[in-house]
């Protein structure tokens, strides 16, 4: 998810902070472009090129090469993976790393739940009901296409809504973009987000291996004993988490619903009050020349658990590794596709593909519009200010870039290399399509809502 935080003015004595040559051309204009919010979409994109070009061009036998390279973790008389896991760098991407970009996903869920916008039910139930529809339609387009066929397990791929590209979309239209729709569409996307994680826990899991899984239980308890005994020593939980991804991963449930699990579980809520807080700085004040080192330390702490959640500081630590190098490699990792020996013409007459890309246009559109439309019919909905019908069917559309999940789900779903390009195809074809659509129909929505207000 985009950043939506406020540029630090860091001290005159620090890098950034100070007037230097290399913090003038190079530190500087990288700390702003990482602050604006189409900035991760922005890095998204140019890797999906990077995979495209790669994949079609003279070394794209390098590409999958490289991606496939075998690797093994032994310990002892362990073996990660076993027979059932081929573990290659595209494992290690799309099964670890991945693992972390859902952590941080289900740190933003959790914050959304106790303090952000799914907070207030009533504000909360038209975008959930909004996700539902926007979830439901272009499942049944895509089995409408795939009913009777070996890929009919691909349901799930054009269900999912690219919460960076989606806001990159918005963010390039600026202050056209009333609060409200934005608000609406990211509560949208996190209840997506959620139907996705849910999806992919129920549908989308292998033999599941009881030992394992019941291992991966007893961890997850542990870590919550640990949190109601409020110890927060951090590599213990480290430890604790690469424990419970494994025995996730070797569960035969995916292993980025470790991730999930951990940020669900994660405090969003400061464990101090503010008065402790202002009474720690008070302390401290009071102490005048005798002040040490481990007494700034623990004023520190007393006001920092005042102020800002775990799960706050761990989503603050984590969201530039997540956005900015995670899913940048994800999309390196999978978006490339060899356009080359009629797979074009293959994808154009295939039902896959066309499942998928109506899906994510024609059944996020209407999915989301549909249901939209009937819940704001219900007594306990609140509808955004600002939203007319044109700038629904742009949040609509806009919704319909199904990129990350899509193609991650897409990697679930077959086994089938031939099937997979079809489906990458789609999922590209048609986010572009989506992203396009939203931005004529919220440009045309919000000119018209500019023009009423000035009347």
């Amino acid at each position: 998810m985009a950043s939506n935080t406020p540029i630090p003015n860091l001290p005159k004595w620090t890098f950034l902070g100070g007037d230097g040559r290399l913090a003038r051309r190079i530190g500087k204009p990288v700390q702003r472009f990482l602050h604006v919010e189409a900035s991760s979409g922005i890095l998204l994109l140019l890797a999906a090129i990077v995979a495209l070009i790669w994949a079609n061009s003279p070394w794209a036998d390098g590409y999958y090469n490289f991606w496939h390279t075998d690797f093994e973790l032994v310990i002892g008389s362990y073996h990660m993976g076993g027979e059932s896991h081929h573990l290659t760098l595209e494992t290690l991407v799309n099964d670890a790393l991945m693992a972390i970009f859902f952590f941080v996903v289900g740190l933003e869920i959790k914050r959304e739940l106790v303090s952000g916008h799914l907070k207030d039910p009533k504000a909360a139930a038209l975008p959930v009901i909004a996700a539902i529809g926007g979830m439901v339609f272009p499942a049944l387009v895509y089995v409408l296409f795939n009913a009777n066929s070996d890929a009919s397990s691909g349901w799930g791929i054009p269900m999912a809504t690219d919460i960076a590209f989606a806001v990159g979309v918005i963010s390039l239209l600026g202050d056209k973009i009333s609060r409200p729709l934005k608000v609406f569409l990211l509560s949208l996307a996190i209840a997506d987000d959620i139907g996705a994680i849910i999806v992919i826990a129920i549908f989308y899991t292998s033999d599941l291996s009881l030992s394992w899984f019941i291992a991966a239980l007893i961890i997850m308890g542990i870590i919550v004993l640990l949190r109601r005994l409020h110890i927060w020593y951090i590599p213990i939980y480290i430890a604790l988490g690469t424990a419970l991804w494994l025995a996730t991963f070797e569960s035969g449930i995916h292993a980025t619903i470790a991730g999930v699990a951990l940020g669900l579980a994660t405090p969003a809520k400061p464990q101090q009050s503010k008065e402790e807080g202002l009474g720690a700085l008070e302390w401290l004040r009071n102490k005048g020349e005798n002040i040490y080192p481990v007494d700034v330390r623990l004023a520190a702490m007393e006001i920092r658990e005042s102020q800002v959640s775990v799960a706050e500081r761990i989503q603050s630590a984590l969201h530039p590794i997540s956005s900015f190098i995670i899913i940048p490699v994800f999309a390196l990792a999978n978006a490339g596709v060899n356009m080359g020996d009629g797979l074009l013409a293959d994808a154009a007459s295939s039902p896959v593909t066309w499942g998928i890309g109506l899906g994510l246009i024609i059944g996020k559109i209407f999915g989301i519009t549909l249901a939209t439309w009937l819940g704001m019919k219900l007594p306990f909905t609140s509808a955004p200010s600002q939203m007319n019908f044109v700038s629904l069917l742009g949040l609509a559309a806009t919704a319909g870039i199904g990129f990350t999940v899509s193609l991650f789900i897409t990697n679930l779903a077959f086994d089938d290399i031939e099937i997979i390009n079809q489906s990458k195809i789609g999922i590209l074809f048609a986010s572009i399509i989506a992203g396009v659509l939203g931005l004529l129909f919220l440009r045309s929505g919000t000119k018209d809502n500019s023009e009423t207000d000035q009347n």
